[in-house]
């Protein structure tokens, strides 16, 4: 038998060259084709982004000056989306003035070369460039592992099917109402797959446990939000997340854990996970209760604000946003 390690075989990088001009984008077709890269050709900004979409690359080589849509407004949707913010743009241009490149900068265009060009410093930059981008695919997909293993979580209790989809939806919103800035909107995002990743280290008998657990199960149990962040804590993309794992269930009088924090010290982004997690929870079905109705469900949240548990100005918009929501689908259902 061939003990042989199995050969792994690697695509070549996928290129889009966008130029209006034919002899340009030959000229540039010809170099990257000559490095052993794939190349596709778009002679105008719409077709750019209809390739872009149709088929991702990994780098683009773009022209600031052409027809329909020019460079800056190509590279702008494009690093605006979530899906593109992060392919390399070259924006290629005979403008040199220093206004052109601002222009560039404020698009958000990953590196500028000056026509005519040196075809070494191309090639040099394309390889910067790509090398940079395979670091970041490899940040992505450990990213993309972590929120799975998250999943994972989920999916051991048939009742919180869904879960993790509910409390982006509530907690984004929510987000949204206050402000927050579209890096904590992103965090909210992922901390609704990632908060309780640390249940992955909670044996099941607790985890699944059907009635009350015990005070040294609760010991064991309180542990999941350090062992979820010690998982994502060398992820810097997950930086923003870290302060939601750790704190989604301290208290806003201080009886909360793993740190007793109290009050604002609690991280607003951890305030808002923690309220439509208990949301959630209320509205769910489990084997030793009912779903409550979104009715019940607020006004037990409006309980642990008299108590001192919760965040009155975080529980006070989450029901109004509720109560919202259910009268639009109500009205959805009559119409």
């Amino acid at each position: 038998m061939d003990m042989r390690p199995a050969q792994v075989s690697s695509k070549p990088s996928r290129l889009l060259v966008v130029d209006d001009n034919a002899q340009n984008a030959e000229l540039l077709t010809a170099l990257m084709e000559a490095e052993g890269y794939e190349v596709v050709v778009a002679t105008d900004g719409q077709a750019a982004l209809d390739h872009v979409v149709a088929v991702p690359p990994d780098l683009i080589l773009l022209d600031v000056m052409m027809p329909k849509l020019d460079g800056y407004a190509v590279c702008r949707r494009l690093k605006q989306k979530a899906a593109t913010r992060l392919v390399p743009i070259v924006l290629v241009t005979a403008l040199g003035a220093e206004d052109a490149r601002i222009r560039g900068i404020e698009a958000g265009a990953d590196d500028f070369i000056t026509k005519p060009f040196s075809r070494t410093e191309l090639k040099a930059r394309v390889r910067s460039l790509l090398q940079l981008k395979t670091y970041t695919d490899e940040l992505e997909h450990a990213e993309t592992m972590l929120v799975t293993l998250g999943r994972t979580v989920e999916a051991k209790d048939r009742y919180t099917q869904g879960h993790c989809e509910r409390l982006a939806t509530y907690s984004t919103a929510l987000g949204k109402r206050f402000g927050l800035p579209a890096e904590d909107l992103i965090a909210l995002d992922r901390g609704s797959s990632l908060h309780d990743l640390g249940k992955i280290g909670i044996p099941d008998a607790i985890l699944l446990k059907p009635a009350a657990l015990s005070e040294a199960e609760w010991v064991v149990m309180r542990e999941h939000p350090l062992i979820g962040e010690r998982i994502c804590l060398s992820l810097k993309s997950l930086q923003r997340v870290l302060p939601i794992i750790r704190h989604h269930h301290e208290r806003w009088d201080g009886g909360g854990y793993p740190d007793g924090l109290a009050g604002q010290a609690i991280p607003i982004t951890a305030r808002i996970m923690q309220i439509v997690d208990i949301y959630d929870a209320l509205r769910t079905a489990r084997p030793y209760k009912p779903a409550l109705s979104i009715e019940t469900a607020c006004d037990i949240l409006r309980e642990e604000v008299a108590r001192g548990w919760r965040d009155p100005d975080v529980v006070y918009p989450f029901i109004e946003l509720m109560g919202r929501n259910g009268r639009e689908r109500s009205e959805e259902r009559a119409a």
